[in-house]
């Protein structure tokens, strides 16, 4: 799968997602630092790419439909952000990945479980 990580992920929290075989571009990388919601949001749709964050505003359903997009991963983590932490979650995601697509959902990611967005809950 194609992802766009955020840039609250460090180079680590890339390899997590290079390893499992997904292809990764990262706002780092390409220099988007402070590009705003709506811009970047854009930008993965352009990219194909679903994007993965911890930006509660994407969990924003009005603002960034699911349907939308090619996916967008909320990882919720509690403050202060720890490393280990931010590890734990993307396993989550990573594995939750082998079962279930994440194409036009919303999910939200916690340490144990995922809650998909549902617009016809």
């Amino acid at each position: 799968m194609r992802f766009k990580l955020d840039e609250n992920f460090g180079r680590r929290g890339t390899e997590l997602f290079r390893e499992a075989g997904h292809e990764v571009s990262t706002v780092v990388e390409q220099g988007l630092g402070g590009t705003s919601d709506e811009e970047l949001s854009e930008i993965c749709r352009i990219e194909r790419r679903a994007l993965v964050t911890l930006d509660l505003d994407f969990s924003n359903v009005l603002r960034f439909p699911p349907a939308n997009y090619f996916g967008i991963a909320v990882l919720r983590i509690p403050n202060p952000v720890e490393l280990s932490t931010l590890h734990a979650h993307v396993a989550v995601l990573l594995r939750t990945l082998r079962t279930r697509e994440l194409l036009g959902r919303l999910w939200i990611v916690e340490r144990n479980r995922i809650r998909e967005y549902d617009e016809d809950a």
